[in-house]
């Protein structure tokens, strides 16, 4: 079979290799299609410091069930599914507390373990979830919506909060798909036109570009003053996560999701005066998964509008390359793998 091999960064190349066999528990999976991350164009720049090389990338999924044991999910061969990429451990402080998303030796596919680029893959029956009927594009942009959406419930966003996104990347994009449909006021700030634009489409409430407009002032005239109940860090620098704090009410919730890379100084005491909490997010569980597809088949929230292109696989470094170049204009690429 093929697969798709980050040999090095900055290359990428198409290798033959045997088709897994599944052990006991496993099922051998047709991977369809296959949306790249950011983690995954990082691993690519060299940018990743998780990962080694060689490496086959991928972990936004979805795939035909091929062969499977017998179980008791009804899972059967020829379903359509998407899968859970984050392997835990099972064994350290968090595992055991339930905390699998924040296992302290986690292995996401295609970053700390060869990840799903490929034509099959073998995966244990208990991380495959149920497509139920969405199709193979649409299932390959679960995962990274369930990254916005375990984020969202860490703060227990509900109807009527009055919300801030920083950053209408894919994952931004995702948080405000995922606050609309449960009710909230979304503000989302962005420098790039072209992501604005498609926040809109989204159903924002309002889409700020911070180069043309004063954020605060903003931010003042959507909460008429009383500042934000909820605020979502989604880049990962200091100058947005300054600007949650800012904007955020008393008693307000922040969440980061962007992975910063440099490092934040303010006076803390603003937290205490504030009496703001500050949540970190990581990784999904299966059950953010199971919601979103079910809010998707619902027909509540369009993922295929994230779409901005589908390569073949033989054309995977130019996708790659696309990514490593965006000037904001792209937000996901899909691979297509089979039919």
């Amino acid at each position: 079979m093929k697969a798709i091999e980050i040999t090095a960064p900055g290359k990428i190349r198409i290798i033959e290799k045997e088709q897994p066999q599944p052990k006991a528990g496993e099922a051998l999976l047709q991977v369809l299609c296959g949306g790249i991350c950011g983690a995954d164009v990082a691993s690519y720049t060299g940018n990743q410091p998780f990962t080694t090389y060689p490496r086959i990338p991928g972990h936004e999924l979805s795939a035909r069930i091929v062969s499977i044991p017998e179980n008791d999910r009804g899972l059967k061969a020829g379903d359509l599914v998407t899968v859970n990429p984050y392997f835990n451990c099972g064994t350290c402080y968090a595992c055991k507390r339930g905390l699998v998303n924040a296992c302290r030796d986690n292995q996401t596919m295609g970053v700390q373990r060869d990840g799903g680029f490929q034509e099959y893959i073998t995966m244990p029956v208990g991380r495959i979830i149920d497509g139920k009927g969405l199709s193979a594009k649409e299932l390959a942009l679960i995962e990274p919506f369930s990254i916005s959406c375990h984020a969202l419930s860490r703060a227990e966003v509900k109807a009527g909060d009055n919300l801030l996104i920083m950053g209408a990347g894919p994952i931004g994009l995702f948080a405000l798909l995922r606050a609309k449909a449960l009710g909230a006021r979304v503000l989302i700030a962005d420098m790039l036109k072209s992501r604005l634009a498609l926040a809109k489409t989204f159903g924002a409430d309002m889409a700020v570009n911070v180069k043309e407009t004063e954020l605060s002032e903003a931010c003042s005239a959507f909460t008429c003053g009383n500042g934000f109940d909820v605020c979502v860090e989604a880049c990962g620098a200091p100058e947005t996560f300054l600007n949650c704090i800012d904007a955020a009410a008393h008693g307000a919730n922040i969440i980061l999701i962007g992975n910063g890379k440099r490092e934040t100084t303010f006076v803390h005491s603003i937290l205490l005066k504030k009496e703001l909490n500050v949540f970190g997010s990581r990784n999904a569980f299966t059950r953010d998964f199971e919601t979103l597809i079910d809010l998707v088949k619902s027909g509540k929230a369009d993922v295929l509008k994230m779409v901005s292109g589908v390569y073949a696989m033989e054309n995977a470094a130019a996708a790659f390359e696309a990514l490593a170049h965006n000037d904001g204009s792209l937000a996901k690429l899909l691979i297509g793998f089979g039919e």
